[in-house]
C-alpha cells in the first residue's frame, strides 16, 4: 500500500546523508553500466562472427588439394594432387543422402574482364547452379547459372554487384557482352554477397564452359558441399564432422597421401568451426556476466552497509515505533523499501546510460571481430530483475536487525 509518510521519511533520510547516498548509488550505477557495456560487447562479437559466417553457408564442407610434403608408400613428396570430375561425383554418390547442395569448382585468379573501354582483373569460377546457395548469393537482377547452361556449355556469365559498378556504371548489364581473357560471354545475372566487395569481385561461369574454354579438360580446383541440417544442432555438427573425416580419408586412400600430410588434402568444415566459435562466445559472455555481477555485488554491499548505519542511527526511533505498537513486518518493510529505492534508482541510471551509450556508438562499430554492440530486451529485463533482487538482499540483513530491536534497549541507546 502506498504511504506518503513513509516516502517522506525515505527522502528526509537520504537528504540528511546526501554524500554518503550519492557515493553508494554511484557504485551501484557503475556496476550496472559496466555490465551493460560488457554484454553489449559480447553481442557485438557474436554479430561480427555471424556476419563472417554468413559469407558462405554455415553448414559447408570445402575440399582443396595441394602438393604432398611427405613420402608415403614409396611415393616421393612433391606430387600435386589434382581433383577431377570423377572425384566430385564419387563423393556425391557416396554421401548423396546427407548432401543438400553441391558443386565442383574450377577457378582462375586474376582473369581480365572487359566491357567496352572498361576492364579489370577478377576471379573467374566455373561452377554448378548450387553455388548460389553454397555461397549465399542473392540475385540483384537476372538469374544464376542453370542446368541448361551446363548441358549446352553456354557462354553465359553471372557477375558480382561490385563488378557491375566497376565495369557498367549506370548501364544495365543483363544481356550485355563482356570479354573474359579474349572470349565473349553474355551476362545473365548480377548477384550480391554478404561478404561484401571482396566476394562480389568474382564472376561465375557454367563449369562445363569454363573447363572447355580454358582447356582444363576434367580438372577441378576444389569441391563444395552443404550438409542437410536437422533441428538438433549437435546432430548436425556430428554428421558434418563424420562426413569431413570420411571424405578426407577417402581422398587420402585414393591418392596415397600420408594421414598427417595437411598440405596435400584439406577438408574444411564450417559447421564444426561455428560450434567452436559460438562456444567461445558463450564463454566470453559468461565471463562478462561474472565480472558485471561481481561489480554489482560490490555496490550492493555498499547499500547494505548504508542501511546498517541507518538502522544504527535510527535505533531509538525504531524502538519508539515498536513501543507504540509497530509490527516487525512494518519495520522490515520500511528498511527494505529504502534499500530497494536506492538500488533501483541508481541501477536504472546505470542501465539507461549503458544502453544509451551502446545505441549511440553501436551503429558506428563495424569490424571483422565486433559488429553493432547492443543489449536486447531480454537482457535488459533480466538486469531489472537483478536490480530488484539486489535491492531486497541489500536491505534484508539491516531490516532483520531492525525488526529484532527491543524497545527498552533502543530507548536506552545514546
Amino acid at each position: 500500500m502506498f504511504s506518503l509518510e513513509r516516502w517522506q521519511e525515505i527522502f528526509e533520510t537520504l537528504n540528511k546523508n546526501r554524500l554518503r547516498t550519492f557515493l553508494t548509488a554511484l557504485s551501484v550505477a557503475s556496476g550496472i553500466f559496466i555490465l551493460m557495456i560488457l554484454l553489449g560487447v559480447s553481442t557485438g562479437i557474436q554479430n561480427g562472427v555471424q556476419s563472417e559466417f554468413e559469407q558462405d553457408a554455415t553448414n559447408r564442407i570445402s575440399v582443396w588439394t595441394g602438393v604432398t610434403t611427405k613420402e608415403y608408400k614409396g611415393l616421393n613428396p612433391g606430387r600435386y594432387i589434382q581433383l577431377k570430375n570423377e572425384d566430385f561425383y564419387l563423393i556425391s554418390n557416396n554421401y548423396k543422402d546427407y548432401i543438400e547442395y553441391e558443386t565442383p569448382i574450377f577457378s582462375i585468379w586474376g582473369g581480365t574482364v572487359s566491357y567496352k573501354n572498361q576492364s579489370g582483373n577478377y576471379r573467374v569460377e566455373g561452377a554448378f547452379p548450387d553455388q548460389q546457395f553454397i555461397e549465399n548469393e542473392t540475385m540483384v537482377s537476372g538469374r544464376f547459372i542453370n542446368q541448361s547452361d551446363l548441358n549446352e556449355s553456354a557462354k553465359v556469365a553471372v557477375i558480382g554487384n561490385q563488378m557491375k559498378q566497376d565495369l557498367f556504371k549506370n548501364v544495365d548489364p543483363i544481356g550485355e557482352q563482356i570479354d573474359i581473357e579474349g572470349i565473349n560471354f553474355i551476362v545473365v545475372g548480377v548477384y550480391s554477397d554478404p561478404g561484401g566487395n571482396r566476394e562480389e569481385n568474382r564472376i561465375f561461369l557454367p563449369l562445363s564452359t569454363a573447363q572447355k574454354v580454358y582447356n582444363a579438360q576434367d580438372r577441378l580446383r576444389s569441391l563444395a558441399y552443404t550438409v542437410k541440417m536437422s533441428d538438433n544442432f549437435e546432430q548436425a555438427v556430428s554428421l558434418s564432422s563424420a562426413m569431413t573425416q570420411r571424405i578426407d580419408s577417402d581422398l587420402r586412400q585414393k591418392f596415397s597421401i600420408a594421414p598427417d600430410d595437411q598440405s596435400a588434402v584439406r577438408v574444411f568444415n564450417t559447421l564444426e568451426e561455428a560450434k567452436k566459435i559460438y562456444g567461445l562466445i558463450d564463454t566470453i559472455r559468461a565471463v562478462f556476466w561474472f565480472i558485471g555481477i561481481g561489480t554489482i555485488i560490490a555496490g550492493i554491499v555498499g547499500v547494505s552497509n548504508i542501511m546498517l548505519i541507518v538502522v544504527k542511527e535510527r535505533t531509538k526511533e525504531i524502538g519508539i515505533r515498536k513501543a507504540l505498537g509497530a509490527l516487525p513486518w512494518s519495520i522490515i518493510g520500511m528498511i527494505l523499501q529504502e534499500a530497494i529505492f536506492i538500488t533501483a534508482l541508481a541501477g536504472f541510471v546505470g542501465l539507461f546510460l549503458g544502453v544509451g551509450l551502446l545505441e549511440m556508438i553501436g551503429p558506428m562499430v563495424d569490424s571483422a571481430f565486433i559488429k553493432y554492440p547492443q543489449v536486447d530486451f531480454t537482457t535488459a529485463m533480466t538486469t531489472v530483475f537483478i536490480l530488484i533482487t539486489a535491492g531486497a538482499l541489500a536491505g534484508f540483513i539491516p531490516a532483520r536487525r531492525a525488526a529484532h530491536i527491543k524497545p527498552i534497549e533502543a530507548l536506552r541507546d545514546e
